[in-house]
């Protein structure tokens, strides 16, 4: 990837996919951004606050699938109630029991949400307390890891406060809250309540909001965020940020990529370390193949954030321990989509691109797009290989890990019926310490049996001697004899067989 790209791309492209997982309209986030600068330049914040506001506005929901499988558990469901909290206002009991009693325990038998419902309902604000501290520790953790300064991770640990003292998880109260995490707290909620907002915002003035900037949000909110309504949200973004607009690349960017991986394996404790382990073999792949530096780097990067549209899928079905039903499967397969769409404005696209094929296959049987062979070059094919080898060894709801070498003998099973590309498997194989077995290549059009019959030909078989060892007439091997010459171009056994050695078909 030439040049450096914009940190403000690589942290949007992952605030479009918390909104996914959040259960937020897409661009959530990023209107939230954009509206948290523009009300802090109106009360004249400086340009630090003005940066932590804009970056913390990206970021203040990235902890919250962190907990998506105790959230699922709860609820029935991550997301729906996540998006459903956004707009309850926690000082009113009404609001909460309200949500507690549609939410705790949903879809499940009627004792068991009973019993779900006394528990929450017990509970009273311990547990959202302790979700919320881990919300906002997940979040600060990820931005020190972007690189992002003290005062965004500092603004991250009071997403949750209210100006009144009544937020969580530590009460904070009135300008003990930074200036930054006010600007979110306000533009956070402009975007959730949209045309309501100015209504909203002097209703909970002095209680959720510091009421100076609810007041100058209120009486300019509509404006602003029919502005952004009619805006393209992206590039609102770009132009919104303040500051020296820090590029990443190199090392940087790895680093930045790896984060998103860690970021999107705390989805499930099934998925921990997937993103990782198949960044790691697909790149070790790429280098045994003596690919380009640059798409080597493709790959690693691809690898990393291959599963970020995860987020946008509910735990519900991720771990559910029983085989998935026809709409569970469907929500699935919509996973790539999801990632790629979370780079396609940025100038990550291309890693997006490539990361969303990672379970096409060879034969038109993959998803989302069930691509064809011929549309898959040697990145994606490795990429899909290496997800499919490393999730096979690792433990699902639904099945246990396989050992190595079941895990190596069903890649090869996916390469023999021409799911995945011989060729990458053996090399990915390979990579992840197996003995080499030499890939079925079927160059230049010729069929498997064809490619069995040039290596005996090469060998100086006679057609006679190469009928018994198939267990054909000689009539037959003459055909398939014919047909090579005719497929390779030549007219001698000595050329036919000059070129088995070239394509190393004789190892």
């Amino acid at each position: 990837m030439a040049g450096p790209v914009r940190l403000a791309e690589v942290v949007g492209s992952l605030a479009l996919a918390t909104d996914l997982g959040t259960g937020q309209p897409l661009e959530h986030a990023i209107r939230t951004a954009v509206v948290a600068v523009r009300l802090g330049e109106q009360v004249g914040a400086d340009e630090t606050d003005l940066t932590a506001a804009y970056y913390a506005s990206l970021l203040h929901s990235a902890g919250c699938t962190s907990d998506a499988h105790e959230a699922a558990r709860l609820y029935g469901d991550d997301i729906a109630p996540r998006a459903a909290f956004a707009a309850v206002d926690a000082r009113r009991p009404q609001e909460v029991l309200r949500f507690v009693l549609r939410y705790a325990g949903a879809g499940a038998p009627p004792l068991r949400r009973a019993a779900a419902l006394a528990a929450a309902l017990a509970e009273g604000p311990r547990r959202p307390r302790r979700a919320f501290a881990v919300h906002c520790e997940v979040a600060q953790r990820l931005a020190g890891r972007l690189g992002l300064g003290e005062q965004v991770v500092g603004a991250l640990g009071f997403v949750f406060e209210r100006w009144d003292g009544r937020g969580f998880p530590a009460g904070a109260r009135g300008d003990a809250i930074p200036l930054p995490a006010r600007l979110l707290h306000v533009a956070r909620d402009a975007s959730v309540f949209g045309r309501d907002a100015p209504e909203v915002l002097r209703a909970r003035a002095g209680e959720a909001y510091d009421p100076a900037l609810a007041a100058a949000l209120a009486a300019d909110g509509a404006g602003l965020l029919e502005a952004m309504e009619t805006s393209e949200p992206w590039a609102a973004l770009l132009e919104a940020e303040p500051g020296s607009r820090p590029g990443v690349e190199g090392e940087r960017l790895d680093d930045a990529c790896a984060a998103i991986a860690d970021f999107v394996d705390l989805k499930s404790p099934w998925l921990l370390g997937h993103s990782r382990g198949v960044a790691e073999l697909a790149e070790a792949a790429a280098w045994r193949l003596r690919l380009p530096r640059e798409d080597v780097e493709l790959i690693r990067r691809a690898g990393l954030v291959h599963d970020l549209g995860r987020v946008a899928v509910s735990n519900a079905v991720w771990d559910r321990e029983a085989p998935l039903r026809l709409g569970e499967w469907e929500l699935v397969r919509l996973h790539p989509h999801y990632t790629e769409r979370a780079f396609a404005p940025s100038a990550l696209a291309p890693v997006g691109e490539l990361a969303a094929l990672h379970h096409e296959r060879v034969d038109g049987s993959g998803y989302h797009r069930r691509l064809r062979g011929d549309l898959l070059g040697m990145p994606a094919r490795l990429l899909a290989a290496a997800d499919a080898y490393h999730a096979m060894t690792e433990a699902r709801p639904h099945r246990p890990a396989l050992e190595p070498e079941q895990a190596a003998a069903e890649l090869r099973a996916d390469a023999a019926a021409r799911r995945l590309d011989a060729d990458a498997a053996e090399i990915v194989l390979a990579a992840a310490g197996h003995a080499a077995e030499r890939p079925r290549r079927r160059p230049d059009g010729l069929s498997e049996r064809e490619v069995e019959v040039l290596v005996l030909l090469a060998r100086g078989l006679t057609n006679r001697q190469m009928a018994e060892r198939l267990h054909v007439s000689p009539k037959t091997v003459g055909h398939h004899v014919e047909h090579i010459y005719t497929k390779l171009r030549v007219s001698s056994r000595a050329a036919a067989a000059l070129y088995a050695a070239e394509e190393g078909l004789l190892d």
